[in-house]
């Protein structure tokens, strides 16, 4: 799966999403996704790749906590392996879910 398939997954929740941030001004009401590429994570031996992964973060910000909302991220990363995690920022009075994705 390549990171334009996550994005389209996470498109299909119907929530604005944008790789990395949305341009300075453009940013829509909570809650919305962003996501990015964080790093490979290739399997290599003897000078060769045998097989090539990638690391991408999806952040769901919401101004409250919304279980019906994540559930949406979920289902659309359904069959993907991912680990979640929350934080409130309070500068910006909202939640952070974070999905970590292996693919």
């Amino acid at each position: 799966m390549t990171l334009d398939q996550v994005g389209d997954r996470l498109k299909s929740t119907g929530l604005p999403t944008a790789y990395n941030a949305f341009p300075p001004g453009t940013a829509p009401a909570l809650p919305f996704l962003c996501y990015r590429f964080t790093n490979g994570n290739n399997l290599h031996a003897d000078g060769r790749v045998y097989y090539s992964g990638s690391s991408i973060e999806a952040e769901l910000l919401t101004p409250v906590k919304d279980p019906a909302v994540e559930q949406k991220v979920e289902a659309a990363l359904n069959g993907i392996h991912w680990e979640k995690s929350e934080t409130y920022i309070e500068s910006q009075n909202c939640f952070r879910i974070l999905y970590e994705i292996e693919v």
